[in-house]
Formats: C-alpha cells, sequence, structure tokens
C-alpha cells in the first residue's frame, strides 16, 4: 500500500514531465512493441483467412529453411561484408569533421560548412541514387568523363557487382556524415575551454590538444555511439539496395532486407520473411551485447 501511495504521490507530483514524456511513449507502444505480436508468424504456417493466431504452428520450420536455401551464404557474407564497410568508413568520418569543424576559428565559414555538410541528410535517397545513377552514366556522365581523362574505358558502374559496395557506402558516407557529426559537434562544445587555456601556457599545440584534450574528452560518447551502431549493424534498410542494384549484381548486393522484401511482399512468403528477419534481429541482439560487454571490460563507458 505504501508502494502504490508514493507512486500516485510522485504521479501527482510530476504530471507535468509525464505528460511530455507521454507521447514517446505511446509511440513506442504503438509502433515498437505493438507489432512484437507479428514475431508469432515467423513460426506458423500464416493463412491471411485465419489470422495470426488462427493460422496452425510451423515451429522451427521456416529457419530451416532459410538455412538450407542456396542463398543463405550470400546473403550472410553480402549482409556482413556491406555492413562493416559501412560501419569502417561511416563512423569515423563524422567525428574528423566535428574535430576539423573545431579547429575553424571563422564563425562565419564554421556555419556555411556545417550547412553544407547537412543539406545532403534532408535529400531523398531516390534522388541521391538517381544523381549517383546521373554521374556515373556510360554516356555522357560528368564523373565518367573525368574518369576517362586518366584512361579509364566508360562503363556502366551500376552492373558491375564489384562496384556496388563502394558506390553504396560512398553515396551513404557523403548523404550523411555532416548530420552524425551534430552529436560529436555538441558533445566537443561542452568540453571546459579552460582546459585548452592551460594546455596553451604549458606549450602545447593544437595537435597535443586534440590528442590529449578532444578526443579523450568525447571518447564516451565515441563508445557508447560505436556500440549502438554494432548493435544496427545488420539493420541495412531495402529501399537504397533495391534502388541500386539489379540481376546483374545480386552476387555483391543481394543481403537479408531484400530478401525479405521479396519473399514476404514479391511472393507473399510472410511466415518465411517473418523468420528471416526474426533471425537477423537475433543477430543484432547478439553483437549489441558482445560489443557491451567488450566496452565494458575495456573501458569505464557502456550501455548497461
Amino acid at each position: 500500500m505504501k508502494t502504490i501511495k508514493g507512486l500516485k504521490k510522485d504521479i501527482r507530483r510530476d504530471w507535468m514531465l509525464l505528460l511530455i514524456v507521454l507521447p514517446g511513449a505511446v509511440y513506442f507502444a504503438v509502433f515498437c512493441y505493438g507489432p512484437m505480436y507479428g514475431i508469432l508468424m515467423a513460426f506458423k504456417d500464416y493463412n491471411i483467412s485465419k489470422g495470426i493466431w488462427g493460422s496452425p504452428w510451423a515451429g522451427m520450420k521456416h529457419f530451416r529453411e532459410l538455412v538450407d536455401s542456396v542463398y543463405f551464404g550470400r546473403l550472410v557474407k553480402n549482409t556482413f561484408l556491406l555492413s562493416i564497410e559501412q560501419l569502417f568508413w561511416s563512423f569515423p568520418v563524422p567525428i574528423a569533421f566535428a574535430l576539423l569543424l573545431n579547429e575553424i576559428r571563422h564563425s562565419g565559414f564554421r556555419r556555411i560548412a556545417q550547412t553544407a555538410a547537412y543539406l545532403p541528410h534532408f535529400v531523398s535517397v531516390v534522388v541521391v541514387v538517381g544523381i549517383l545513377k546521373d554521374l556515373l552514366a556510360s554516356d555522357g556522365g560528368v564523373l565518367t568523363q573525368l574518369f576517362s581523362l586518366f584512361g579509364v574505358e566508360p562503363k556502366n558502374y551500376f552492373n558491375l557487382p564489384e562496384a556496388f559496395r563502394t558506390l553504396y557506402v560512398g553515396s551513404g558516407v557523403w548523404q550523411e556524415f555532416g548530420w552524425n557529426s551534430i552529436i560529436y559537434v555538441a558533445a566537443i562544445s561542452g568540453i571546459d575551454q579552460e582546459m585548452y587555456e592551460s594546455a596553451s601556457l604549458d606549450g602545447a599545440g593544437r595537435w597535443k590538444k586534440l590528442i590529449y584534450i578532444t578526443l579523450p574528452s568525447i571518447a564516451p560518447t565515441i563508445i557508447l555511439l560505436l556500440i549502438l551502431n554494432m548493435g544496427n549493424m545488420l539493420n541495412i534498410g531495402y529501399e537504397k539496395v533495391i534502388l541500386m542494384y539489379n540481376s546483374a549484381t545480386y552476387s555483391t548486393a543481394d543481403i537479408f532486407s531484400t530478401y525479405v522484401y521479396r519473399k514476404g511482399l514479391l511472393n507473399a512468403q510472410y511466415s518465411f520473411a517473418s523468420a528471416v528477419g526474426l533471425a537477423n534481429s537475433a543477430v543484432n541482439v547478439v553483437i549489441l551485447l558482445g560489443a557491451n560487454f567488450i566496452a565494458r571490460k575495456t573501458t569505464e563507458t557502456s550501455i548497461f
């Protein structure tokens, strides 16, 4: 009873704060936790007329079908390679950009650089892929003509399996590095300026300030975001991949999300697609827990 009374007292005292949190709580309840009921489809032979609960149980049938699929090895390889390459390039670039911005003393130029870097984030993925195809068109693309000056013959790069990951990751880094740098810029701005002043009195230059003050100060932020990024490694959206790939590039471009799209939406194999998505999410959880465990053991920073 005391607990219930204490809870009521807290609600009466903090009702305005709870009201602010309410929209976010409703959003996650409706769009994140509510749909988890659909996980049951992965263990059933889903029938639209019978619904999820009325459909017959299939156990691990669809998971076995995924592992036995002739495409399973290719899906695992392509998804992991694309995820690792994307993390390798997209994670450090925003950090480097934030550090470079911090070294710009002219405030006007710094604001212009920030704005120019943020803008691509607001451009639709469809537009970005369209621009990329125009730039690399074999019959007059700007980049194609530039490459020809160095003796490179015109090619249809979107039909080259070996070029897919470079195009995907490169365009993604260009589109998102400015936006992703915001949190690092904010972390750098929160560093005590007296530390820089003390370092200057001791004769430290910009490089030493960067190494011994800036990077150690934002290290916890970097570690936390790295853990979160690793926990999201395999969640590569199918939208951009579908816009970029074709039958000629399946060998390197076909990943779990595109496979789910083809099986679930195009072939209406909803249970099998749910099983693939659930397996993908389970691997993400394992990676997240592993990354958090390593961070907790090696540093003083972790999510939990």
